[in-house]
């Protein structure tokens, strides 16, 4: 499709209109949009870019606007282009907390190697995330060096996020003894990096000291292979003054380059393609499910029976798997 191919090559260019039209291509519902979508990212894929991808994670409050508007500032700085990404199914009607995050992070909005933009909040989380891992890849091939993909810290969002970045970071506030005991094990289990913001003034010695039980829970949960020697770590930070965020920088630079040396990062890329080859087989299939009349009357056939006691939940199921195929 020529159209496709002049957007591709718009989009290699850098051009920011281009970048703006493919992603609003990406992330539309419409089954023709999807289709060129799908042959546009397959373009983009042969440039064989690839960014610093870095997943961002923090409860509500914990200071992540300020955090990454000061993180990409300082990256800006240093002559690096930086793209913000959000991953919020907060919301079915507005278009969530990233609208409000455009209007903090004011000073990074307006940087020309800037650029935020939000995931749309759709009808369940899986949606939202492939829209931002087909915006990831339009990035990528726009020649963004780093990613920061955030999320508002709901859960399952976090391992999605995980799914689709390099390095995963998680934003903590000063907290004491009964906070820590509520941080989910399966988020530490999945981070490289936790940061205690707002580490400054009267909150500067709690979040020393909450450093300090962080790093001794990440001790006792975990040690993988493509960890090196004092990773996954716990650091105290202050968005706010800006203290500590070139030692962030350091070193999720010294993790991305142990985990390229040691041939990790490239494992983890094919594991993670692999991981969203199967999603995108289990989305068309629901699809289907929601396209055929005959198979959503079935599927209600079916859910009644369910319902009523008169067929398994499994037997249903696969009779409606026969049907499909």
């Amino acid at each position: 499709m020529k159209h496709i191919d002049e957007l591709s090559d718009k989009i290699l260019s850098g051009e920011r209109r281009a970048l703006s039209r493919a992603i609003t291509l990406a992330e539309s519902g419409r089954a023709d949009h999807q289709q060129a979508a799908q042959l546009l990212l397959d373009r983009l894929a042969r440039s064989g870019r690839q960014a610093l991808r870095i997943g961002l994670s923090g409860t509500p409050g914990v200071g992540k606007s300020t955090f990454i508007e000061a993180f990409g500032m300082m990256l800006t700085g240093q002559g690096k282009r930086v793209a913000v990404l959000a991953v919020d199914p907060s919301s079915t009607r507005s278009g969530g907390s990233i609208l409000g995050d455009k209007t903090r992070m004011e000073r990074l909005s307006r940087d020309p190697a800037a650029f935020i933009r939000p995931s749309p909040s759709g009808a369940h989380l899986g949606g939202v995330a492939r829209r931002t891992r087909a915006v990831v890849a339009i990035c990528e091939a726009a020649g963004f060096d780093v990613i920061l993909i955030e999320t508002v810290g709901v859960g399952q969002s976090e391992t999605m996020v995980a799914e689709m970045c390099d390095i995963f970071s998680l934003l903590l506030a000063p907290a004491g003894g009964d906070e820590l005991q509520g941080v989910k094990r399966g988020i530490m289990e999945i981070a490289d990096l936790i940061l205690v913001n707002k580490a400054d003034g009267d909150l500067k010695p709690a979040a020393i000291r909450t450093t300090a039980d962080y790093a001794g829970a990440l001790r006792l949960l975990r040690k993988r292979a493509q960890d090196p020697d004092g990773f996954p770590k716990a650091q105290p930070v202050s968005a706010l003054h800006e203290d500590g965020l070139a030692q962030v920088w350091a070193d999720i630079e010294a993790l991305a380059s142990w985990r390229k040396s040691q041939g990790h990062w490239q494992k983890t890329r094919a594991r993670q393609a692999v991981h969203w080859f199967e999603e995108a087989v289990r989305a068309g299939l629901l699809a289907r499910l929601t396209d055929d009349a005959g198979l959503r009357a079935q599927m209600r056939s079916l859910a009644q029976d369910v319902q009523s006691g008169a067929a398994a939940p499994d037997h249903a199921a696969a009779i409606l798997l026969r049907s499909i195929g």
